[in-house]
């Protein structure tokens, strides 16, 4: 069937099909307009793993979602396909993920690479898997990007989505912005001597020219470094605290006024990099390193909502850091959040929904 055939014989208000396609929709990825890109990698987490299975448990609690959307008249029709898990990726973080564990204990227990040529090889090693990772999520968005797919990465830890960041530099020469929703800064450089670490995500994307400026929203755990680093580049920088947001609610701002405020300081084209973490514990109790505090489901939804009523266009977007498979309270608030993502870039962008 073609696009408007599958369309016409889909009933978006029948039983949440299982068939392996994100919410049960009939598209594939031909006739998709948004393609998700699962990315099975916690390999430099600190805390707590289990993110890299993260894709798979928001697949499966996706068939429980209903399809309307209030922001966006029929958004199903938009078409989205989930891509499967790919084996090669997944096998390898499982492989190194021990590697990191015994790694990050040496380092926790006051040891240092240098003094130890095994630790110094292991440390070598888990970087050049970590470059690999990147390069693999640079080619394949850059190849959805170039077939005219508007593309969603899904993670995965934080650090997934660089690559994709890359090739959206090279679409949009003239720039973009980030709006970063999460309890961290992610400003680090190679933390624990990771280069790629889900703590250096944002230090890393801010070398990327394209990158105009970075707006950090929720962020309630932070360190020193983090914040000269954030002092330094305040040109290119807003930093939204979760202590200010609330401030601000005690003080009687509205939180309409807030968003206002936060998305003046995005350009016209913007990413979102999403991490579950962004939102109070009780709605990702299982993310990797959870934090006191945070955004309402519906608050990080309204600032998002608010970025498409001032007429940017989202060209682009992440979810990490959900918990993976046997967590499946976290798969459904991920699962959620990942079709209001979609639904907002459709909309921002005009695609079609017939």
């Amino acid at each position: 069937m073609n696009r408007k055939e599958k369309i016409a014989a889909f009933d978006p208000s029948g039983v949440g099909l299982k068939n392996g396609h994100f919410i049960g929709l009939p598209f594939d990825e031909k006739d998709a307009q948004i393609v998700l890109l699962p990315v099975g990698w916690d390999v430099t987490v600190s805390y707590m793993a289990g993110t890299a299975t993260a894709p798979q448990n928001i697949l499966d609690a996706s068939s429980q979602i209903d399809l309307y959307d209030p922001d966006l008249k029929d958004a199903w029709k938009a078409g989205i396909y989930m891509r499967h898990m790919d084996l090669f990726i997944t096998n390898r973080n499982e492989e190194l993920r021990p590697l990191a564990d015994r790694y990050i204990d040496y380092l926790e227990d006051g040891g240092k690479p240098e003094n130890s040529l095994e630790m110094a090889a292991r440390l070598e090693e888990l970087n050049n898997a970590c470059h690999m990772l990147k390069v693999w999520v640079y080619e394949q968005t850059k190849s959805l990007l170039k077939a005219g797919k508007c593309v969603g990465v899904v993670g995965g830890d934080h650090s997934t989505p660089l690559g994709y960041l890359e090739a959206l530099g090279e679409q949009h020469p003239g720039g973009f912005g980030i709006l970063q929703i999460d309890a961290h800064q992610d400003l680090r450089k190679a933390y624990e001597g990771f280069e790629y670490s889900h703590a250096s995500i944002f230090y890393n994307a801010l070398k990327l020219p394209a990158v105009r400026k970075l707006v950090q929203v929720g962020i309630r755990d932070t360190c020193e470094e983090e914040v000269n680093f954030s002092r330094r580049n305040s040109d290119r920088l807003d930093v939204w605290t979760g202590a200010a947001l609330n401030a601000r609610k005690y003080n009687g701002d509205t939180f309409q006024k807030t968003c206002d405020e936060i998305v003046s300081g995005l350009p016209e084209r913007v990413y979102v990099s999403f991490d579950i973490d962004g939102l109070l514990p009780y709605l990702c109790p299982n993310t990797g390193t959870p934090v006191p505090g945070g955004l309402e489901f519906d608050e990080a939804l309204h600032l998002i909502r608010t970025v498409v009523a001032s007429g940017r266009e989202i060209i682009g977007f992440d979810l990490c850091e959900v918990a993976g498979v046997g967590h499946e309270w976290d798969g459904n608030v991920g699962a959620r959040i990942l079709y209001k993502l979609c639904n907002f870039m459709a909309k921002s962008r005009g695609l079609s929904t017939e």
